[in-house]
């Protein structure tokens, strides 16, 4: 058995905002095979438990009074080819953007739109991960889970079972703390199918001069975009988009446009439309917005940062007036994006 357990363990270096606050106890978890003696070890069974991957989508406003384990299985298999067809196993550990760099150089394409984005493998189907017009069920094939209840017995969910929605998945609802994601599967292909007419991509290729590009300049082009409007998170604390863009019923947003023809709008499921959260909020003046050290980033509104010394507790009060500026001026929620303890 390879699992150490820490005490007092300081958490800035494992969440992207890099907040001060410490879990009672810590692990790491590098070898599936560990899993059921875990389960069974009574610091586990004491809980509380908080399942850590890349700490890119967490906001942590307080020390942690449990068990925090951090996923760190890891391993990139190829499982089958049918034709240009392929399907890749990615261990829930992997980093995501480092496994589409490989997926690409194996010439196995279809996630070159999802490139750099922060987090692990593991998180994307439960968060359904997705940038300029792809998500990650678009691709995925099938999801490994461990039955938390069960001893870790395995159980594998096809893409229906996992019930995507927009940035939503049955991992967040009844699946929650039961199952554990341990590898994703993924259907990709050797045959290049391009999505460039979203967002900024055409635009950035067009200024790269390619006008035939492959896959690999598609990923090109949206690490350029994502560079150009988003911070790194080892340079200023973030945890990417906070918000998510609303979707509303076609009514409300019919009446919106007529007041604001300018506002970004793009269909949804069941005939209702998506809003950009970032025009919102940047038509409330809140774009480069400091309140101490938390912030609104200057060049994305729908990034909140950390300038160095924010707290949890700060950032999430920050969180709170973006919401209430939203919908009092438009008379539209906003949900954050991140989980919040």
């Amino acid at each position: 058995m390879t699992l150490q357990f820490q005490e007092n363990v300081d958490l800035r270096p494992f969440n992207t905002f890099g907040l001060a606050a410490r879990a009672a106890h810590f692990c790491r978890l590098s070898d599936l095979s560990d899993l059921p003696a875990l389960l069974a070890h009574p610091r586990y069974r004491l809980g509380p438990v908080l399942w850590l991957g890349g700490g890119s989508n967490l906001l942590l406003t307080q020390d942690y009074p449990g068990l925090v384990i951090k996923m760190e299985l890891s391993g990139i298999r190829l499982l089958a080819e049918d034709g240009d067809a392929v399907i890749v196993e990615a261990a829930a550990g992997e980093n995501w953007h480092g496994f589409v760099q490989y997926a690409l150089a194996q010439g196995w394409y279809g996630l070159e739109n999802l490139s750099l984005i922060p987090g692990t493998v593991g998180a994307s189907p439960v968060q359904n991960i997705g940038a300029y017009g792809v998500e990650v069920k678009d691709h995925l094939h099938e999801v490994v889970c461990a039955r938390l209840d069960r001893q870790g017995e395995a159980l594998v969910l096809s893409n229906a079972d996992c019930r995507f929605g927009y940035r939503d998945s049955v991992f967040k609802h009844e699946a929650a703390g039961t199952l554990l994601v341990t590898a994703v599967r993924f259907r990709l292909s050797r045959r290049p199918d391009l999505r460039t007419g979203y967002g900024d991509i055409a635009k950035q290729l067009a200024a790269d001069g390619i006008t035939e590009p492959t896959p690999l300049d598609v990923s090109r082009a949206v690490i350029a975009i994502r560079q150009s409007k988003l911070p790194d998170p080892a340079v200023l604390g973030n945890a990417g988009s906070f918000f998510k863009n609303p979707v509303i019923p076609a009514a409300q947003a019919q009446a919106l446009l007529a007041a604001h023809p300018n506002l970004p709008h793009y269909p949804a499921a069941g005939g209702q439309v998506k809003l950009a959260a970032g025009w919102l909020i940047d038509q409330c003046g809140l774009k480069g917005y400091r309140d101490g050290d938390a912030g609104v980033h200057d060049r994305q509104a729908l990034v909140l940062v950390n300038h160095g010394q924010a707290s949890g507790r700060q950032l999430r009060a920050l969180a709170q007036k973006v919401q209430d500026a939203v919908r009092e001026r438009f008379g539209v929620a906003l949900e954050p994006e991140p989980l919040i303890l």
